[in-house]
């Protein structure tokens, strides 16, 4: 095999990075070219996201990618999902992307569900149901009468945004476009009867395209800027819909698993491969969401809390002038006995406080449980709690596969705490697997090299990250403990 060079363009809530594969003799070599920082921003009481910012940080790590190496056959950028761009008839800008934390959509599911019931929506979507979902900004700027929706000619995601600015073409990308709740699976296109439920406009939706479509070469004006040639081919954009293809299963995409996926970052996105859509009541009941994959399947899964609680932990922290590192926290939550208190990480109060530290100490306080004080017991806390959200979640996976799991991968940054690891593994009685780490980059990277050619499919390709990247086994312990310890943490 000829060894090709891929850029994957990874973009999450809190930070970018630029990654260059290395494809060469089934193995895949990453090298990161180029990090950025990213993050809300406050402006007049409504969080939005730095379009134009974000724009000059992927052509810096363009720039800088092609200065290490100048043969790279393709770009693909990839984001989390929900939020977007409008722009006008003239492709510019409307507004920067309100976003999703943003408090516009506070309670909006329950307005909503007075013009359409949940059932309907459910049934026509299969999404799971979340106040920041894009139906519920689209309808929140419907009530406000904003005339962004009249003006706005192109709908666009975030990674179809910078797709858009590279390549020229107004795309939809399939995976993204699923966390709308206004996509309809069983059809392949938009909920259109929905949307007009709503009252909201559908003139400036475009095609839906599928993962591994290639948009064609750069902008004219833009290649000769960044002094490079090179195509855009559409990953999955949606971040988890890149992680899954990195999972290093072994069974063939489109067979019934025997194994679940949990996507450990900001988020923990958790829950099976199938190769259809699963829209029934006991799905709804559970609240999962039925959203796009590579290869023509479907990510039935839960969104939970991930490692957001203990991001806001140590930025509360190092606000206050501790500087602490990630290995310093793991050390001080690995002296603490676990199992002491727990928190529900799913609770509103947790979504985004102003501290996080006081919003977990005054949960426990008000539930009658020992209140963490140090650093250590509220890392402890807040680790045992998710692993224990783990457990909910696996069961209800299960449930929905129809048969036993027997193993859980994990993949993402969050597979650097192994404490959260062994954590998992404990809560669940299941055997858990991580890595790779930058799983969502490595599945960019393999969906371009597939549509090159260069790989053959997804089972290839996931030979490819078993060849190439360490992997961890973490075997449960103490399981009596900690089935005790969940039984306390339902109770809370």
């Amino acid at each position: 095999m000829a060894e090709k060079n891929y850029l994957a363009v990874d973009i999450g809530a809190s930070s970018g990075r630029h990654i260059l594969g290395h494809v060469h003799d089934q193995h895949l070599q990453l090298e990161e070219t180029y990090r950025f920082e990213n993050g809300m921003v406050d402006m007049g009481g409504t969080l939005y996201w730095d379009a134009p910012a974000l724009w000059k940080h992927v052509q810096n790590g363009i720039r800088q990618s092609a200065s290490i190496s100048r043969e790279i056959a393709s770009i693909g950028v990839d984001t989390w999902g929900v939020d977007f761009a409008l722009l006008d008839r003239a492709g510019r800008l409307l507004s920067n992307p309100v976003a999703y934390r943003d408090h516009r959509t506070d309670g909006m599911p329950e307005a909503a569900f007075e013009q359409v019931s949940r059932e309907t929506i459910f049934a026509q979507t299969g999404l799971q149901f979340m106040q920041f979902n894009t139906l519920y900004q689209w309808i929140v700027m419907r009530r406000c009468d904003d005339p962004l929706l009249e003006m706005a000619h192109h709908f666009l995601q975030i990674p179809d945004l910078f797709h858009w600015l590279l390549s020229g073409e107004y795309i939809n990308e399939f995976t993204n476009a699923t966390t709308t709740q206004f996509f309809q699976p069983q059809t392949g296109t938009w909920a259109f009867d929905l949307l007009k439920a709503f009252d909201l406009p559908t003139h400036f939706l475009g095609e839906v395209t599928p993962p591994g479509t290639n948009l064609g070469g750069l902008r004219p004006a833009l290649e000769k800027d960044l002094g490079v040639s090179m195509n855009i081919v559409l990953p999955g954009t949606h971040d988890t819909a890149s992680a899954v293809l990195a999972v290093p299963a072994q069974s063939k995409p489109g067979e019934k698993p025997n194994w679940c996926y949990i996507s450990l970052g900001t988020w923990a996105l958790m829950g099976i491969e199938s190769p259809q859509p699963i829209i029934n009541q006991r799905v709804a009941d559970l609240n999962f969401t039925n959203e796009g994959g590579v290869g023509n399947t479907y990510r039935v899964l839960k969104n939970i809390t991930g490692m957001w609680i203990l991001q806001e932990c140590r930025r509360i922290w190092n606000q206050s002038g501790k500087n602490w590192s990630w290995g310093d926290l793991t050390a001080m939550a690995e002296a603490v006995p676990p199992l002491q208190s727990f928190i529900d990480p799913e609770a509103k109060a947790f979504f985004a406080p102003e501290n996080m530290v006081t919003a977990i100490q005054e949960f426990c306080s008000r539930t009658g449980q020992k209140v963490p004080q140090t650093e250590g017991e509220i890392l402890r806390c807040a680790m045992d709690s998710i692993a224990m959200r783990f457990r909910q979640v696996f069961q209800m996976c299960e449930e929905i596969n129809g048969s036993r799991i027997e193993t859980i991968h994990i993949v993402g940054g969050g597979t650097q705490n192994r404490s959260l690891c062994q954590a998992a593994a404990n809560a669940t009685g299941r055997m858990v697997i991580t890595g790779p780490i930058e799983a969502t980059a490595i599945g960019n990277i393999l969906m371009q090299a597939i549509a090159d050619g260069v790989v053959s499919d997804i089972q290839e390709a996931r030979q490819m990250v078993r060849n190439s990247f360490p992997m961890d086994v973490f075997m449960p312990q103490d399981t009596d403990r900690w089935e005790e310890g969940y039984r306390q943490y339902r109770q809370k």
